[in-house]
C-alpha cells in the first residue's frame, strides 16, 4: 500500500503544539475517519512501544541460565549479544519498501506478529541455532516497528509529533526497565526455569497485535476507496537518494553514537561499579536507576523538542550530562555512584530526542519513512563495535581509565552531530525530494 494512501486524522488548528512542524502537501481526504480510529491508534502505538525491548532485556536478565541450558559456547553467546543491533540495521532497511507496498500500519501489525511468534517459539528451542533463529524473528519485527512508529505518528498526528513521540518513547523506556527488573523475580515466583521467564513476555507481544488488526482493516478499506490515486502516489515516492542529505547523515551518525553510549552503559555500567567496590546488588540497582530516568524524560524531551525550531541545544545539554557522568566514574566511581547513574540516565535520553528529530526533519510521512529507515539502519551499524571495543580496552588495559576516556570522547562528536541534526531544515529541501 503506498504511503500517501493513508490520510491523517483531521486536527483543529487551535490544537497545534508544534509550530515548526512542516505539513504534508498531500490532499486532504474528504471522507471522515472512523471515530474509534484515533483512540485505538494511541493504544496500538503504546503497546507496540512497550514490546520494543523486552525481547532483549528479558534475555539479558536470564542470559547465564540460557547459556547453561542450551550449552552455548562463549563465541555463540557473544554472537547473540551482537544480534539485536545487526538485525535492527539489516531489517530496518526493508521498512520503506514494505511500507510502500502494504502501508505502515499493516507492516507494524505484521512486525508485532513476528515479535509474538519469536517470543512464543524461543523458549521451546532445543539448541542455540533454534534459539538464535527465533530471537532473530522477534528482532526483525522490532526493527520494522522501530522504523515505522515515527511514520505512524507523522501520518495520523502531524500536529502532535512531540507529544506522541514522547508517549511511545516513555512506553519504550517502561518496557525496557520492566523486563530488566522483573524477569528474574517473576521467574522465581512462577516456579519455573528460564524458559518460563522468557515465555511470559510473549503474552504482552500477543496483546500488542490486537489493536493493529482493526487499524489495518480500516486502512485497507481506505485504500480501496482511494485506489484511483495509488499510481500517482507511488510515483511521488521516487526521487533523489537520501544519502545526498547532510541532515540525514547527521541524524544517522547521531543515532549511532547515542545507541553506542546506551549499549555500553547497559552492558558495562554494573561492572564499572563492581570494580570500584560497589556490591553486585547495588550495582544492579544503579543500572536500574539509569534506565528508569528514561521514563519521565522520554515524555518531557520530545514535547520540548517539538516546540522548538532548533533542537541542537537539547542535544548539547544531554551530551554535557554524559561528560560529567563519565568524569565522575573516572575520578570517584563509588563515592558519587548515585549521582553518576542519574547523570548517565539523563544523557541516555538522546534516543527520544533523535526519534523526535526524525519526525521533524521531513515534510511528509513518505519522507519520514525514508529518513527513519536510513538513520536507524546506519545508526545501528555504527553502534555494533562500541561495546566490543570497550570490552577489549578493559581487558587489555586492566582497568576503566582508558575505556571511560573513550566513552567520554565519543560524546564530543555526538554533541556536534546533534547540533547539526537539530537545525531547522528538511531532507526534502536538501535533496530536492518531492513531498
Amino acid at each position: 500500500m503506498p504511503d500517501e494512501d493513508i490520510r491523517t486524522l483531521n486536527r483543529p488548528q487551535a490544537a497545534r503544539t508544534v509550530p515548526a512542524q512542516p505539513r504534508s502537501t498531500a490532499p486532504e481526504d474528504p471522507r471522515p475517519q472512523p471515530t474509534w480510529l484515533g483512540p485505538v491508534l494511541i493504544v496500538g502505538i503504546v503497546l507496540a512501544a512497550l514490546n520494543l525491548r523486552p525481547a532483549i532485556t528479558s534475555l539479558g536478565a536470564l542470559f547465564e541460565e540460557v547459556r547453561t541450558g542450551l550449552g552455548m559456547s562463549g563465541t555463540v553467546a557473544g554472537l547473540i549479544t551482537s544480534v539485536p543491533a545487526l538485525c535492527f540495521a539489516v531489517f530496518g532497511v526493508t521498512a520503506p519498501r514494505l511500507s510502500r507496498r502494504f502501508g505502515p500500519a499493516a507492516v507494524v501489525c505484521a512486525g508485532m506478529g513476528a515479535v509474538a511468534a519469536g517470543l512464543l517459539i524461543r523458549p521451546f528451542a532445543d539448541d542455540a541455532v533454534g534459539f538464535l533463529a527465533a530471537s532473530a524473528l522477534s528482532l526483525a519485527g522490532i526493527a520494522l516497528t522501530n522504523v515505522l512508529l515515527p511514520v505512524i505518528v507523522k501520518r495520523w498526528f502531524p500536529d502532535r509529533v512531540g507529544t506522541m513521540t514522547g508517549l511511545y518513547s516513555m512506553a519504550l523506556a517502561i518496557g525496557t526497565s520492566l523486563a530488566a527488573a522483573v524477569t528474574v523475580p517473576m521467574t522465581s515466583a512462577l516456579g519455573g526455569g528460564w524458559r518460563t521467564g522468557l515465555l511470559v513476555w510473549a503474552v504482552l507481544a500477543v496483546a500488542a497485535v490486537l489493536p493493529w488488526l482493526p487499524i489495518t482493516a480500516a486502512v485497507r478499506r481506505e485504500r480501496r476507496a482511494a485506489a484511483s490515486g495509488s499510481a500517482a502516489d507511488v510515483r511521488a515516492d521516487t526521487g533523489p537518494k537520501i544519502v545526498r542529505s547532510r541532515t540525514a547523515w547527521a541524524l544517522a551518525c547521531y543515532f549511532g553514537l547515542q545507541a553506542t553510549g546506551a549499549y555500553i552503559t547497559m552492558g558495562w555500567l554494573p561492572q564499572i561499579f563492581r570494580d570500584a567496590g560497589v556490591s553486585a546488588g547495588t550495582a544492579g540497582v544503579l543500572l536500574a536507576v539509569t534506565m528508569v530516568m528514561g521514563v519521565p524524560l522520554a515524555f518531557v524531551i520530545p514535547n520540548l523538542a517539538g516546540r522548538m525550531r532548533n533542537q541542537g541545544a537539547i542535544a548539547a545539554t544531554l551530551g554535557l550530562f554524559g561528560l560529567v557522568g563519565y568524569s565522575g566514574l573516572h575520578f570517584a566511581p563509588a563515592a558519587g555512584a548515585w549521582a553518576w547513574a542519574l547523570l548517565l540516565g539523563v544523557s541516555n535520553c538522546a534516543f527520544p530526542l533523535v526519534i523526535t528529530m526524525i519526525g521533524l526533519r521531513a515534510k511528509s510521512p513518505a519522507g519520514v519513512v525514508r529518513l527513519s529507515a536510513f538513520a536507524q539502519s546506519v545508526g545501528y551499524l555504527i553502534s555494533i563495535p562500541g561495546p566490543l571495543l570497550i570490552g577489549t580496552l578493559y581487558q587489555h588495559s586492566g582497568g576503566w581509565d582508558l575505556p571511560l576516556t573513550v566513552m567520554a570522547g565519543l560524546l564530543v562528536p555526538q554533541i556536534a552531530l546533534g547540533v547539526l541534526a537539530g537545525r531547522d531544515r528538511t531532507i526534502e529541501d536538501e535533496c530536492g525530494m518531492r513531498d
